[in-house]
């Protein structure tokens, strides 16, 4: 019996390593070529990994929470006749043609990488550039991570004053220096459960801690009339009913739209800022994040060069991404290059929240529940059709002026929906 080494695969660029999420096999189980062994999670999204061929686990290596690096031994697989089979290439990866599996230089490979990895520092390529940024010794704080990790929160505690080295650029000015204490740990009691945080919980958590803290927030609220634009939405789907078309238009399409007819008056929503340039880069393409509830947690699905699209169009793309989100279907390209994000809970949007930003972009809406409310119009009290809007902003390079007139340039085009026919491309 031959066997094969295979190695995981590159997972994108930039990204070197993984959280192995769930194993889709274990030992002795049978695989067929392409079968998924396992999920990986990266900085950027959760990847299933196949086999490129067919055989018997003889061994899955790593656990459901370990850290794998791009290339290290992932499964080794029994296959009938032949000789070994060599690495296969993936994702432009080259074949591994190493010396055979008892060559001495092969077996000495293990030692000299734990050797290797004795006097490295254990983190992503994420917590690297976030200690680089501020000018933080990674080898002078204490990982709290698996196998002495260094993670996000171990240098958000450093630059709190809490651990390793305090920050001497520029940056490290604006971060706050007060001293912050470890947290105890949590006693357990009877009755208890312990979850860890793994997958997309603990990346979003880990997002959400760099958010609040390298981006001072404050929000902006204000409520629409959207009496007309719920006519409008019937309206238009009985027309589409009528002629056979299955689209069915939800209101988000329309709020897209307006948001991005207001970011052309107000291009500075439409960016990124870039931590290491302290530099604001104000995006050419309208790629909106929508944000999907799933059951792992809230994933941004990409909606790219939105303003490109029909309103047709639109509802089916966003309606495709929020399937392939439940269904953890969506491809990297999805996942990233967001400008700016929408996020809406529908009638469980409440009246109003703060969202989180979603780093790197400077600005998120909230889109909240849509209720018949009383109004005054024309100084008579009415009943109309009333909803919320929240955005949260970035303030190093937004400020509250600017924020409240992109809100209010978005409220007129959903008060007014007619007017976004004239403002589309």
């Amino acid at each position: 019996m031959a066997t094969f080494e295979f190695k995981l695969p590159d997972l994108g660029e930039g990204v070197a390593e993984g959280e192995l999420v769930k194993w889709h096999v274990k030992e002795g189980d049978l695989v067929k070529e392409d079968q998924v062994l396992c999920e990986v999670m990266t900085d950027k999204a959760t990847v299933t990994v196949p086999t490129p061929h067919a055989g018997r686990v003889v061994k899955t290596h790593g656990r459901e929470g370990d850290m794998a690096k791009v290339h290290q031994l992932l499964v080794t697989l029994e296959m009938e006749g032949g000789a070994p089979a060599a690495q296969a290439p993936a994702h432009g990866a080259p074949a591994s043609h190493g010396a055979p599996a008892s060559s001495p230089a092969q077996a000495a490979a293990p030692a000299a990488q734990a050797s290797a990895s004795a006097t490295k520092v254990l983190a992503t390529p994420v917590t690297r550039r976030m200690a680089r940024e501020h000018g933080l010794d990674l080898a002078e704080i204490s990982g709290s991570g698996p196998q002495g990790r260094v993670t996000k929160a171990d240098v958000v505690a450093a630059l709190e004053g809490g651990n390793g080295a305090p920050k001497k650029n520029e940056v490290a000015a604006s971060a706050p220096q007060a001293a912050r204490p470890a947290a105890p740990p949590v006693a357990s009691g009877k009755g208890d459960e312990r979850i860890a945080l793994r997958g997309l919980r603990k990346k979003i958590a880990e997002k959400m801690v760099r958010s609040k803290f390298t981006m001072p927030h404050f929000a902006f609220v204000e409520e629409v009339d959207a009496t007309d634009l719920v006519a409008l939405r019937t309206r238009l789907n009985s027309q589409l009913a009528a002629a056979g078309d299955g689209t069915k238009l939800t209101y988000l399409p329309f709020i897209v739209k307006a948001t991005i007819a207001a970011m052309k008056k107000f291009p500075h929503l439409n960016a990124n800022f870039d931590e290491s340039t302290q530099e604001l880069v104000v995006r050419g393409e309208y790629n909106i994040g929508i944000a999907v509830a799933t059951p792992d947690g809230l994933t941004v699905a990409v909606v790219r060069n939105a303003d490109q699209l029909p309103l047709g169009e639109l509802a089916k793309e966003i309606s495709r991404l929020s399937v392939a989100a439940r269904d953890r279907k969506l491809k990297m390209e999805e996942l990233t290059g967001g400008t700016f994000t929408i996020t809406s809970l529908g009638q469980s949007g409440g009246l109003f929240a703060t969202p989180i930003l979603n780093h790197p972009e400077v600005g998120i809406l909230g889109v909240h529940k849509l209720k018949k409310r009383p109004a005054v119009k024309n100084d008579q009290v009415v009943v109309r059709d009333m909803m919320n809007l929240s955005l949260s902003c970035d303030h190093r390079v937004i400020d509250g002026d600017v924020a409240a007139s992109f809100v209010y340039e978005i409220i007129k085009y959903l008060e007014a929906p007619d007017l976004l026919f004239l403002a589309m491309a």
